[in-house]
């Protein structure tokens, strides 16, 4: 892995290398082994929250890890490209537009002793955009080289706050253009619905059953690429204890192993048909 600037990133993809990187503020991650019509990301992965922020913030780090998406990275690591995000949500959320990236409250509490300083805020906002300045070549180099993209947005949620039964995995499509992207839509759910995973009985798999699929990341890239499907993949978080912060590793290594084969499969039937 090497240490890049964002400058430095863009001119990879431009020229079409492979590389892996760490963003010169170590933000976010980038692996690119080869430029395939796919993308794995995963925008809450991180957990990083820089010092300057500590004395300011009235939410402990178990509350802050409760809220993230730990090892949606790792459920997509064997791909050959995948980006991840490295600083926690709670000090700026790339799945947010940058006017509300950075939280006053998170989850009912107040989340800054005192409001921050204009300067700490730009700080985090910088770092929101550079990271859009990559997906944005990303997929426009993608899209140049193959016409059409996929992109398997991941992510997880906390399944004990609700009152009833939720699925194991939840597609949230309300922003894509489901008329053109619909079967796709279905196949992935119906493959990811086939998953046999350690301690669960059935994987229940559902469309805008618990989230909707409203982030910024799957706006930005639809709103700016015609012809890139982005699938906002929402894991229960039935491979950790969220109320104990212990990972379930079997699990997570269960999930990327069942994930190689499925995530392959569907981007090629997406391909063959966008892509002529």
């Amino acid at each position: 892995m090497e240490r890049l600037s964002v400058a430095q990133i863009i001119a990879n993809i431009k020229a079409e290398r492979p590389f892996h990187a760490v963003a010169e503020d170590y933000s976010f991650t980038l692996k690119i082994d080869d430029y395939v019509p796919y993308v794995c990301g995963a925008v809450h992965d991180g957990h990083q929250f820089r010092d300057e922020l500590w004395e300011h913030c009235l939410h402990t780090e178990y509350e802050r890890w409760f809220e993230e998406d730990p090892e949606t990275k790792n459920m997509v690591i064997s791909h050959p490209i995948i980006i991840a995000g490295c600083d926690s949500r709670f000090e700026y959320d790339l799945n947010r537009a940058p006017e509300v990236a950075i939280y006053d409250d998170a989850w009912g509490k107040q989340l800054w002793r005192q409001p921050l300083a204009p300067v700490m805020k730009q700080r985090s906002l910088d770092k929101h955009n550079s990271f859009y300045q990559v997906v944005h070549a990303l997929i426009q180099q993608l899209e140049k080289k193959h016409k059409s993209v996929v992109v398997y947005d991941m992510h997880s949620y906390n399944w004990k706050r609700w009152d009833r039964e939720v699925p194991v995995i939840n597609l949230g499509t309300k922003n894509i253009d489901n008329d053109r992207f619909g079967a796709h839509v279905e196949s992935w759910r119906a493959s990811l619905a086939e998953l046999d995973l350690p301690g669960v009985a059935v994987t229940t798999s559902k469309i805008n059953d618990t989230f909707f699929g409203n982030g910024y990341f799957l706006k930005y890239i639809t709103q700016n690429f015609d012809n890139t499907l982005v699938l906002a993949t929402e894991y229960k978080k039935i491979y950790c204890d969220e109320l104990k912060q212990i990972i379930f590793p079997e699990v997570v290594h269960a999930i990327e192993e069942q994930m190689r084969d499925r995530v392959k499969a569907h981007a090629t039937a997406f391909y063959n048909e966008f892509s002529r």
